[in-house]
Parts: C-alpha cells; sequence; structure tokens
C-alpha cells in the first residue's frame, strides 16, 4: 500500500475531537446481550451467540453507541477469543419511514468508522438516505477503538548502520547500501508490530472484517445489508458480496480498489494515479489556486516542484527554529495529501510551495504537521485515531500476498520510475514492509459474487489513489454491475461530486433504482 494512502482525509478536527469523548465514554459503559431471535442468518450453529447478540445503544452526544462481539478467529469460534468492536449510528429522524440501517466504512484502511461518524453525525449523506436509514458506522477488527486493537511497538535500529541521523533517505534507493538500509528498516518495522500486537495481525484481514459486518447487520436487526464503502470500504464491500452475495439489499463502492490486481501492479495502479493528479495540478493551478499559483503555467510549475524534490533529497527545505525542516519524503507527503481534495488544499498547497522555493519551508511544515494530528476521519488526510499508521500495515500486508526477498521490489523500481516518476517508486517502496508481515490467505482474484443484486461502483476520472480504470474494472467484475462516472478531481465522488452525484447513489440505496450503462456526472 501506498504511504499516500495511508492519509486518511480529515472532514472536522474539532467536531470529531469533542464528540469523541462522549462516545469513548458511552462504548465503555456498553454491553451486549442475547435476543431470543435473530434475522435469517442461516449460519453454523457455534457462531450464533454471536449472531443472536442485541446491540445496547447509550446515548454519546449526539448519537447512539454500542459494542459488538465477534470471534477473533472464525475457524475456532468457541475458544474463548474475541475482538469487541466499538459501533454507532445516527438514528433517522422519520422512524415511521425507515427502511433499516445503512452501514458505511469510510476508507483506510485504519480508518474509525466511529469516529467518523462523531465528526458529522451523518450529514454526508443525502438528505433522502437520512430520512430513511439508521446511518451506522464501527471500528474494524484491530482498527481504531477495537479491543485488542493492532500496535506496532517502537522498531529496533534495523541494521541502518552508518549514516547518523542527518543522513538523507532517499525516497527511491538505488545504491546497494540504500537498499540493504531501506530493506532492513522495512523488516524492523514488521517485527516491532509482530511484537507489539500480540498475536492478532493473522486475524485482522478483510475476510474477516466482512464477516464481522455480517454478524452486525444481523444484530442490527436488518435481514439484509445496505452499505456504502469509500476507498478501501469498497474492498469491504466487495469480500462482503463475495462471501454473502445473497444477503446483499444494496451495495455502493466508491473509489474502488480492483482486487485483481498484484502488490505491484497495484502499486503502478496508484503511482499513476498521483502522477496524473499532480500533472494536473500543474496544468490547472491557477484555475484553483488563483494569484497563489507560484508559476505562470504547467512546465514552470513541474520545474519548481522538480527543483523542491531535488533540493531537499540533499537537505531538508528550512522551515525555521519552531518545526522541522521538510525533507523529500514529507514535501512528497504534502502534495500526495493535496491531491485528495484540490477544492480544499490547492491554495495552501500552492502558496506553500511558492514560499518554500523562496527559501522558506514553514508552511509545508506545518501541512505536514496537520495531517499528523489526532481527528475524526473521513475519505480525506489526518489519522483518525491513533493506531491508523499501523492498521494499514496491517490489513494491506495481511490482504495482498508480497515477495519475502528484496529483489522483486527492486525489480519493480524501474518500471514504476518510468511510469510515474517519484510517485511510482514511492509506492513500491512503501510496500517493503510487507515482506517480512505474516502471511494471509488472500490472492489476488476477479470478484466472485454469483447472485447478488446489481452493485453500484462509482469512480471519479481524477481520482488519484483510486484511479478510474480500477472503478472500471471493478463494475465489470460484477454480475450485473453498474458504474456511475464523476468526470472531476479528487477521491471519491459520494459527498463531494455535487447534487448529480447525490441524487443518482440516494436514488439506487432507497429505491435500489439503477443507473444507465453511460450514467456521469
Amino acid at each position: 500500500m501506498s504511504r499516500a494512502t495511508r492519509r486518511i482525509r480529515v472532514r472536522a478536527r474539532l467536531t470529531a475531537a469533542l464528540a469523541l469523548a462522549a462516545l469513548t465514554t458511552a462504548w465503555l459503559t456498553g454491553c451486549t446481550a442475547s435476543s431470543p431471535a435473530s434475522p435469517a442468518n442461516g449460519t453454523k450453529p457455534e457462531l450464533k451467540r454471536f449472531y443472536d447478540q442485541r446491540l445496547a445503544w447509550k446515548d454519546c452526544g449526539d448519537l447512539r453507541c454500542a459494542r459488538l462481539t465477534v470471534p477473533r478467529d472464525y475457524a475456532h469460534p468457541d475458544n474463548g477469543e474475541t475482538f469487541v468492536l466499538p459501533v454507532a449510528k445516527a438514528a433517522t429522524a422519520d422512524p415511521g419511514e425507515r427502511i433499516g440501517s445503512l452501514v458505511y466504512n469510510p476508507g483506510g484502511p485504519g480508518a474509525s468508522g466511529v469516529s467518523d461518524l462523531a465528526a458529522d453525525g451523518g450529514e454526508v449523506f443525502g438528505a433522502a438516505v437520512r430520512a430513511r436509514f439508521d446511518i451506522v458506522s464501527f471500528d474494524p477488527r484491530g482498527v481504531g477503538g477495537s479491543e485488542p486493537a493492532v500496535r506496532c511497538a517502537e522498531p529496533d535500529d534495523g541494521g541502518g548502520g552508518d549514516g547518523g541521523d542527518d543522513a538523507q533517505e532517499p525516497i527511491a534507493p538505488r545504491t546497494a547500501g540504500d537498499r540493504s538500509r531501506a530493506f532492513a528498516g522495512a523488516r524492523a518495522e514488521a517485527a516491532a508490530c509482530v511484537k507489539g500486537s500480540r498475536g492478532i495481525l493473522p486475524h485482522v484481514g478483510t475476510d474477516d472484517a466482512a464477516r464481522d459486518l455480517d454478524v452486525l447487520r444481523a444484530a442490527l436487526g436488518d435481514r439484509k445489508l445496505t452499505y456504502l464503502g469509500w476507498s478501501y470500504g469498497t474492498s469491504l464491500g466487495t469480500s462482503y458480496a463475495e462471501q454473502f452475495p445473497r444477503r446483499v439489499r444494496a451495495l455502493v463502492l466508491d473509489g474502488a480498489v480492483d482486487p485483481s490486481l498484484d502488490w505491484s501492479e497495484r502499486a503502478l495502479s496508484q503511482g499513476k494515479g498521483f502522477r496524473r493528479a499532480v500533472d494536473d495540478y500543474a496544468e490547472h493551478c491557477a484555475d484553483l489556486a488563483g494569484d497563489a499559483c507560484p508559476a505562470d503555467g504547467p512546465q514552470e510549475m513541474s520545474d519548481l516542484l522538480d527543483g523542491l524534490y531535488e533540493e531537499a533529497a540533499r537537505q531538508p527545505l528550512p522551515a525555521g527554529d519552531d518545526a522541522y525542516d521538510v525533507d523529500a519524503r514529507t514535501l512528497l507527503d504534502v502534495v500526495t495529501d493535496a491531491m485528495y481534495s484540490p477544492e480544499d488544499s490547492w491554495g495552501d498547497l500552492s502558496e506553500a510551495l511558492g514560499e518554500a522555493a523562496d527559501g522558506d519551508a514553514a508552511k509545508l511544515a506545518g501541512m505536514a504537521a496537520d495531517d499528523e494530528e489526532p481527528a475524526g476521519s473521513h475519505r480525506t488526510r489526518g489519522r483518525a485515531r491513533e493506531n491508523d499508521d499501523e492498521a494499514i500495515l496491517a490489513v494491506s500486508c495481511l490482504d495482498t500476498p508480497h515477495p519475502r526477498e528484496a529483489r522483486p521490489y527492486w525489480d519493480a523500481l524501474a518500471a514504476a520510475d518510468r511510469a510515474a516518476g517519484v510517485y511510482g517508486t514511492s509506492s513500491v517502496v512503501d510496500e517493503l514492509t510487507c515482506a517480512d508481515w505474516p502471511a494471509g490467505t488472500r490472492r489476488p482474484h476477479e470478484v466472485r459474487a454469483k447472485g447478488v443484486p446489481p452493485v453500484l461502483v462509482v469512480g471519479t476520472t481524477g481520482d488519484p489513489a483510486t484511479p478510474y480504470e480500477e472503478a472500471e474494472s471493478l463494475a465489470g467484475q460484477f454480475p450485473g454491475g453498474m458504474l456511475l462516472t464523476y468526470e472531476g478531481r479528487g477521491h471519491t465522488a459520494y459527498g463531494r461530486g455535487g447534487s448529480c452525484v447525490t441524487r443518482a447513489v440516494d436514488a439506487y440505496l432507497v429505491d435500489r433504482r439503477p443507473v444507465r450503462a453511460d450514467a456521469a456526472c
């Protein structure tokens, strides 16, 4: 997974911070109990106690909160080991018109659905949806407030050798020494996560999280699932459709991840996506940033960026006494973060790049610091809860097989460099930690979901993190799959792509109204 994918974007930092305290208090005092009957589950007897849970809702600010217990290992559900997952809902204001629950996942992997829902109470959903559904989200196993959660210990030195604290870590290691240090550091990071997570890493994959989603569906009292997933949430929804195709009522997958891609294909796809987005920024900077744009045209902007990368690789850009100087990797993170929501970020990015070119990287450093603050999450940047970086490693590495030796990663660098420059090579290097991760059982494959009703896939033509081609591919893999195209920039569409997207998605969710074959907004 690319480091850029780890940026789970923030929508309302202050709102989430205030609401999270109330959520945590309510969640810690919640409990579960057995109900006399559960919706048609057709599940194994040893899972009955999980499926028969009744959620004990408690007030938590403007939301209602509860806890869901799921088996840690679905192959051995009676061994006494479990995950306990926080759940939150924004109840519909018109219970008499209620269809059921709409469960959503905001992305990641690693995003806390509970703190995301706390950030706006479900207001990102259209009025038609909020009137007919309780909006529900949860922290997936290992994520956020999950007990237990993925935790990484402090890594050992990792064999970094000489170079000292002042040595610059290149974005794309090319010398034998750089590559040896990069691979050793990645192995040390993996070992620290294995140590800190105390045996749960083999159990935090997407397929198990999708089974949890079915337990949640039953605990909510819904016979079939209505679901919307953004970004990584499309992987979770796809897995659910494959395992429980006849329990799907409606499924929206926005910002699609193509399950047929292997680790290197996915890294290359995302690298190309960010390369195109940055080229688009260079082309249209003045359109969105106005006078803040520090260049007169696309070539000048590209030259300015290339110059800053080269300068930062030699020596970090000076940010003043009150901030860390900006190295090349930090610069890359700030630039790619800004591609998720151009309407919100291109102005600030343009000012920061212009000032950095004049010798002052303080604004760039401030943008980098903002992206690291704990906050509520949505399909944007920022850290939802304290373990989002650890969780994205855990889930992504377990879900996708990776080579154990270093050579395949170095072999992939050349193709990535040719196709996407620094954005491609960084995506490949970010996969290194997975080389020493506990192995999962999933393999790249096309969707197998016979019997699932028509699924709606939403793709944004300028999406940097989940490129549009992956949405096209995923829609084609579902039997009766539908594709809604949003002709725009940024990551995902529903909630930020305007009324056209909202109307089409809401009509599908409420009335299961199909979209036409060439639907576009």
